[in-house]
């Protein structure tokens, strides 16, 4: 068990590189095979990850055996551990989802998957801040090869924005590495929030603009406005896959946020604390607004999906911006429904859009569906999840969020957003299983039966909302207890300084 916490990040290195080399190429069967497989055994570490996180014990592995802060360490608390099973239950949909009759991916595209993975399991398990930028540059150079896999118009302009976009927020986050670096002195988190406890009055305008600039990269991630128009046109571009996937890919800007302005610039900041709190809280609401009225805008399912992703990303930041742990357990829980139904519904997308011929996911008239009635199901779930309709879990998410606030002005502020937000969502989704379903042309529905592998994908996640509902006790447990053990920073700082497990890589 002492190498457990490495294996998130050795299993898709290593896992990835092999599918490089002969035989694997030679098959993209195999290919297949073989990266569900990954997935499978990732589903089961992160699993006995979070059992092991459970306890409250924190999990360091000092890789090196250089112990912090001067070495580089991986940090297995209830959060990460959370996030890494989140990753790794996503992942291995998106993996199956790929058995599909239609074989649009070349050789490099499970690779990629995988080098993504990397990036993603490393960033929610790094204990340093300079590491965090390492895999966030390995997870955006691979979501650049598979945002514009199989090639077009439409993800050539969509890739190359993201690419310009993400080129100048890592620029950023180095120069805000650099002042950090200059001014505390150390770039492991635990130890910038014991040092920034003791950072005097000439160094603390420094130490205030290197964090905000860090607030601009983790929103730029997160999609937060006004730094969220580049995600509808990438992830609507997307191979339903691959937006399956990247449906993570705002979670990690949010984790970022959380981590480092909860930790380094929580509570214990001294004159430092909520820096990014009053930022967060009126940024949320107004990331809010704009996606709610994107899903009113959009003209086909892909994309009013993408902007259903945006308004999820508000309300999470939403609970982050009252920085209390009610709301930060709260957003955790939303946070697991979120993820998983939006990659749902992109999945869901491309079901839909196979079975309607030229009219695609568009929102126009058009041929029957051949499974239409099975689809229909899958879409009215998954649109009672998102918008937050009991019993799903998307209201028990949304109601322990308003309830978490509780001063009267946070309540005249986030109630009537969410609520109306809600309304919007629920007016969009309306009109989109109207045009998608009911408003046919033709008698004849286009041969092309929903593939056995992508309809279980599919399934397992719009299945979420629900188990995740009769499971609510213990869930919220669990996210109650992650924030108790994130919100207590001296804790944090003990045991990720004081008691380290030697890795010996």
């Amino acid at each position: 068990m002492d190498h457990l916490l490495i294996l998130p990040l050795i299993l898709p290195l290593l896992g990835g590189l092999l599918m490089l080399l002969p035989p694997l190429t030679q098959s993209r069967v195999r290919q297949r095979n073989f990266a569900l497989s990954l997935a499978a055994a990732g589903v089961l570490i992160a699993i006995l990850l979070l059992v092991q996180s459970h306890s409250g014990q924190i999990i360091v592995y000092t890789l090196g055996n250089w112990a912090p802060p001067f070495g580089i360490v991986l940090v297995g608390d209830r959060l990460s551990t959370l996030m890494v099973l989140l990753t790794a239950v996503l992942a291995f949909c998106s993996l199956l989802y790929t058995f599909g009759p239609a074989d649009e991916q070349g050789s490099f595209f499970q690779p990629l998957m995988q080098f993504q993975l990397l990036g993603i399991n490393g960033a929610f398990l790094t204990g340093d801040i300079f590491n965090l930028f390492v895999f966030f540059e390995v997870l955006l150079i691979a979501s650049y090869g598979l945002l514009m896999f199989g090639g077009g118009k439409q993800r050539t302009r969509a890739g190359l924005h993201y690419v310009i976009l993400n080129l100048a927020g890592s620029a950023i986050f180095l120069f805000a590495l650099g002042i950090l670096y200059g001014t505390l002195g150390t770039l492991n988190i635990a130890d910038m929030a014991r040092q920034v406890q003791l950072v005097n009055e000439t160094d603390l305008p420094l130490v205030k603009a290197g964090g905000l600039m860090l607030l601009i990269v983790f929103g730029l991630k997160a999609a937060i406005l006004p730094l969220q128009f580049w995600l509808p046109a990438a992830y609507s571009a997307a191979a339903p896959p691959v937006a399956a996937l990247f449906a993570i890919m705002t979670k990690v800007g949010v984790y970022a946020i959380l981590r480092v302005f909860t930790v380094i610039f929580g509570d214990s900041a001294g004159d430092l604390s909520g820096l990014a709190g009053p930022w967060l809280w009126w940024l949320s609401l107004l990331t809010l607004m704009i996606g709610g009225l994107g899903t009113l805008a959009a003209k086909n399912m892909r994309r009013l999906v993408a902007h259903l992703i945006i308004i999820s990303v508000g309300t999470l930041l939403a609970g982050l911006g009252l920085e209390r742990e009610a709301a930060t357990s709260a957003a955790l829980y939303y946070l697991i429904h979120t993820t998983l139904v939006s990659a749902g519904l992109f999945l869901l997308a491309d079901l839909i859009g196979r079975q309607r011929g030229k009219a695609d996911d568009r929102l126009i008239a058009a041929r029957p569906m051949h499974q239409g009635k099975w689809l229909g199901i899958l879409f009215f779930i998954g649109a009672l999840a998102v918008i937050g309709m009991p019993p799903l879990s998307g209201f028990v998410g949304k109601a322990l969020l308003m309830k978490s606030a509780l001063a009267v002005s946070e309540m005249q502020w986030l109630w009537p957003v969410l609520l109306i937000s809600s309304l919007i969502a629920l007016m969009a989704l309306s009109r989109a299983g109207s045009n998608l379903f009911w408003n046919i042309n033709g008698e004849t529905p286009v041969a092309t039966p929903v593939n056995p592998a992508q309809l279980t994908a599919v399934v397992l996640l719009l299945s979420t909302p629900l188990l995740m509902s009769l499971l609510g006790g213990p869930l919220t447990a669990l996210t109650d207890a992650t924030a108790q053990q994130l919100h207590d920073v001296p804790a944090q700082i003990n045991g990720v300084l004081q008691t380290a497990d030697p890795g010996g890589l």
